[in-house]
């Protein structure tokens, strides 16, 4: 059976995953396109439910159970993306109750932009931060727009959210380096093994309570004719930087 009502409640539900109310009240998260379905099916997330465009003909490696064929204009409804291509998963939040980590990892500190959020995911799951630990005013990471900016990371990282005060609670006893142009040259820094390395929001820049809590102030050092450089890009480049000796043996 191919669905093509967009009234149907099923794809009335799916569509209102797309905003963040739903996504909270049902436990889900939508992930697009064949590759990021596949490498989603690879990791520990659970997909609920797959729906494949009536017209896709790519590969049938999807459990026949849970998938759904539906109508072209009802995958474009569901859809974020201006080209659909043709799959699309519900995919079940994990639920982690915040504790301390267990080597160096991320706290975003208010980064408010999904764009953002995502490309850090994707870096941190690159550079082998495990770790991200969110604040309640970042962009919500299960969004559309950070999920596909993430580029599959969200599957393999481990994301935990709260409010900054627990998550400063939860990471007493890890040195906190926050970035700041005030801070030292992150090319002589030298960190310790594990720390906690803070991202503050695209415009104000890491909140009064994290500043008073870091260790360590670490900056990028840049041209006089830069001001400052996007949160996502700062997070890749200190990141590498704070664990070149992890580097230097591959």
């Amino acid at each position: 059976m191919i669905l093509t009502s967009k009234n149907n409640p099923l794809i009335k539900e799916t569509a209102a995953l797309k905003e963040k109310k739903a996504r909270k009240e049902l436990g889900l998260f939508l992930v697009e396109g064949a590759k990021m379905t596949r490498e989603c099916m690879a990791s520990d997330f659970e997909i609920e439910r797959i729906f494949l465009a009536e017209s896709y003909q790519g590969e049938q490696v999807f459990p026949a159970e849970k998938t759904v064929r539906v109508s072209g204009d009802v995958l474009r409804f569901l859809s974020d993306e201006k080209t659909p291509q043709g799959v699309l998963c519900r995919v079940k939040i994990p639920k982690r109750a915040l504790q301390s980590p267990k080597q160096a990892c991320l706290l975003l500190d208010g980064v408010s932009d999904p764009a953002n959020v995502g490309a850090i995911i994707r870096t941190a799951n690159a550079a082998g931060y495990e770790e991200i630990y969110l604040t309640s005013d970042c962009a919500d990471p299960y969004s559309p727009k950070s999920v596909r900016a993430s580029m599959s990371g969200i599957f393999f990282t481990k994301l935990y959210m709260g409010e900054r005060a627990e998550i400063l609670n939860v990471l007493r006893g890890v040195p906190l380096l926050a970035a700041d142009m005030q801070g030292e040259n992150a090319f002589t820094f030298s960190p310790p093994e594990k720390f906690a390395l803070a991202i503050g929001n695209e415009a104000n820049g890491i909140s009064p309570e994290t500043e008073r809590t870091a260790k360590h102030t670490v900056k990028i050092p840049m041209s006089a004719t830069q001001e400052s450089l996007n949160a996502a890009v700062s997070a890749g480049i200190l990141m590498y930087l704070l664990k070149k000796k992890s580097f230097e043996i591959l």
